[in-house]
């Protein structure tokens, strides 16, 4: 999936920054684990720390105070916050409960992926099941194919835009 997604940001001459919680780096990890991976990827800002989801990421400290950090605005506050921190095409972003424990008054399992781009935001909250492993797999891996489908959308629009669409 990396590999997809970067061959749509380098088509598209664009760029992305990720803000991980739960996945602790994962994303970026796969991400450079692609040959090229440079020409579209920035960087990453691993927030595990709920205080540095809004000292560095500007994720609002009375939504993080009121709700905790496993929460669908956080995530979406992360992936704005990251791509405007990077300065980046697409921020994407994940925060949840891998466990072992419950956090925030949410269970083990609960993720939230979001993608911030040029067209808006899109976050998708997530029951996982699973060891620890398999819950920040999955996150790192739906997280990439949420901006594969918005990269994907983003193009056809374009497209339409290029040949005189709608």
């Amino acid at each position: 999936m990396a590999a997809e997604v970067l061959r749509l940001l380098a088509e598209s001459d664009q760029t992305v920054a990720v803000a991980e919680s739960l996945t602790g780096g994962m994303v970026a990890c796969e991400l450079t684990a692609v040959p090229g991976a440079s020409r579209s990827f920035r960087g990453s800002v691993t927030a595990y720390a709920t205080e540095l989801k809004h000292r560095v990421l500007g994720v609002d400290a009375g939504l993080l105070a009121a709700e905790g950090a496993v929460n669908a605005q956080v995530a979406g506050e992360m992936a704005a916050g990251v791509r405007r921190v990077l300065g980046t095409s697409w921020g994407i972003a994940t925060t949840g409960v891998a466990g072992p424990d419950p956090q925030d008054g949410q269970p083990v399992g609960t993720v939230f992926v979001s993608v911030d781009g040029p067209e808006g935001r899109k976050t998708v909250p997530l029951r996982l099941n699973g060891s620890r492993a398999e819950i920040r797999r999955e996150s790192a891996r739906t997280v990439l194919e949420l901006l594969s489908s918005q990269l994907r959308k983003n193009a056809r629009g374009q497209d339409t835009e290029q040949i005189g669409g709608i």
